[in-house]
């Protein structure tokens, strides 16, 4: 290991930068750059952070590097019979764990669009808004149990069940995993419990929203990505690893449309880097872009779906031409306004709010995109040159949540639910949208699910406020990935490009919530299986 005082400093400074920005990015919904006091608090930030990040690796290289695996690590070909009792054990505890919480909250956590999703089966009027593979199979199970029973809870129960042992296989698999690494029972038994335990991962788990099912299987591609980058010759000889790769991948595009783009980079990236099976792997990762394009291109074209909407793409520029136009209406000649009330009406520009862009979406004129789109980029480029600042501010307020770790989720503040209205916090949407109604069984579990979900409560305390910060993971990751450089280790990281490619797109995503980045509880595991290197001693 080559000893670095820079790259202590790489980590250092923009994790300094994230917290002097966010703190004023939270505080006056504005950054504050012409105040030179910050840059002195950057500095001093970066020297202290810096300084312990390089002792902490340094601490942390001493303590493993004499340190081998105590048990034969088995290639992943072997799958013994104790591994299979293992793996389901493991799956049975993360549900015995899990259930407590269904019950309290039953039928499960309806919300996030769910209502939406359903009213689309019901009403057989698509579109491609949200994932369809997504909308048939919860608006399906939905429909199915109140056809058979009389009863939308129970539809929505059983499409809870569903998802419980779909993601629960997928993390037994990982924790199974991790067995057969040879890594300590002891590691093995926390997992097992942050996973089934954790309320933010226990809330995903047990939600109808895509964002649960989608984080599992970009979890599980990336852990056979993992097993790939280990040994490829031996994974691609192998029809059960390369077809449970491309089945987990294609899964996880057709589940959020990000993730199509994400794993397009992500496999770009992959193949540079392994130019010597370019070929073989081309093949490999091309599949699963062709299923996905081929599945969801057929629910559209046999459902009628409407693809219309533009407005999930236009995210930011339509928060930056809002919020710029909202500040300096007068810098807008005549021609400029008559150009963005063909998209945004005055009514439109007034519901801009800074932390979250879905009023003003819900207002934005897709046909009238569709017809000038090009005005709408020449005015947004026009704007943009002469108030960039504004548009940095536009764009950061919808996206520092996810790297500020004292950022408050409440982007939702004063907005009305079906049983509560947004005040402290909106950390969670905590709902059973209609038409299921909630019937706690455990009421204690479900006040303090509530509490986490709506009231601030675990976002005001200390330390602990940060293992439910969705940042806090971010820079976890990159405190590992940053680590692994300076052992020498940076070809183990070629796998957790994918989960990086997917945490960018998110940037450029309507607000700062944890659904977006759940995946970064579900994958912590998989930086300890990657961990796993056997260190030579110096």
């Amino acid at each position: 290991m080559k000893k670095s005082g820079l790259l202590p400093l790489l980590f250092g400074a923009p994790f300094s930068l994230s917290i002097v920005w966010g703190w004023q990015l939270e505080n006056f919904d504005h950054l504050e750059l012409g105040d030179v006091s910050y840059f002195f608090y950057w500095l001093v930030l970066t020297f202290v952070i810096s300084s312990f990040v390089g002792l902490s690796w340094k601490m942390l290289y001493k303590n493993n590097r004499d340190k081998v695996l105590k048990e034969k690590v088995r290639t992943d070909m072997d799958y013994s019979y104790s591994d299979k009792k293992s793996f389901l054990l493991t799956l049975m505890i993360l549900f015995i764990c899990q259930l407590p919480v269904l019950l309290a909250e039953y039928p499960g956590f309806f919300c996030y669009d769910a209502q939406d999703e359903v009213t689309q089966v019901l009403t057989r009027s698509f579109s491609t808004h949200h994932p369809l593979v997504h909308v048939l199979l919860l608006g399906g199970f939905v429909a199915l149990g109140h056809k058979l029973t009389g009863s939308y809870n129970l539809g929505i129960f059983s499409y809870m069940i569903l998802q419980m042992l779909v993601i629960d296989t997928i993390f037994a698999y990982v924790l199974t995993y991790m067995r057969r690494r040879g890594i300590s029972k002891k590691v093995r038994v926390f997992f097992t419990l942050f996973l089934g335990i954790f309320p933010t991962v226990v809330m995903y788990v047990l939600c109808s929203c895509k964002d649960g099912l989608f984080s599992a299987f970009l979890i599980l591609t990336v852990l056979f990505l993992i097993q790939l980058n280990e040994d490829m010759e031996t994974f691609l000889k192998s029809r059960k690893k390369t077809a449970g790769f491309v089945f987990s991948a294609t899964a996880m595009m057709l589940f959020r449309h990000n993730g199509f783009y994400a794993f397009i980079v992500a496999a770009v990236f992959i193949l540079i880097l392994n130019r010597k099976y370019f070929k073989r792997l081309g093949f490999l990762f091309i599949l699963p872009v062709i299923l996905y394009m081929l599945l969801s291109g057929g629910m559209a074209r046999v459902l009628h779906a409407d693809s219309s909407e533009n407005q999930e793409i236009l995210t930011v520029p339509l928060q930056q031409i809002a919020r710029t136009y909202n500040a300096h209406p007068d810098d807008f000649n005549d021609m400029d306004k008559m150009t963005l009330n063909r998209f945004l009406s005055d009514e439109a520009l007034a519901l801009y709010t800074p932390r979250v862009s879905d009023l003003l979406k819900s207002k934005f004129d897709n046909k009238a995109y569709e017809d000038y789109t090009a005005d709408f980029w020449k005015l947004w480029l026009k704007m943009g040159l002469r108030y960039p600042l504004s548009y940095l501010n536009a764009w950061f307020m919808t996206s520092y949540g996810f790297w500020y770790p004292g950022a408050v989720i409440n982007v939702y503040q004063g907005n009305t639910m079906f049983t509560f209205t947004y005040t402290d916090s909106s950390y969670f949407a905590y709902e059973v949208e209609l038409p299921g109604v909630r019937h706690s069984l455990i009421p204690a579990i479900d006040s303090l699910y509530r509490k986490l979900s709506i009231e601030k409560f675990q976002q005001n305390i200390p330390v602990i406020s940060l293992v439910f910060s969705p940042a806090f993971y971010f820079w976890v990751y990159m405190y590992f990935a940053f680590y692994m450089i300076y052992i020498q280790r940076a070809f183990l990281l070629k796998p957790l490009l994918l989960i990086l490619m997917v945490w960018l797109t998110v940037l450029l995503g309507p607000t700062y919530l944890v659904r977006y980045v759940v995946y970064l509880w579900f994958g912590l595991p998989l930086l300890w299986i990657i961990g796993q290197v056997r260190l030579k001693k110096e």
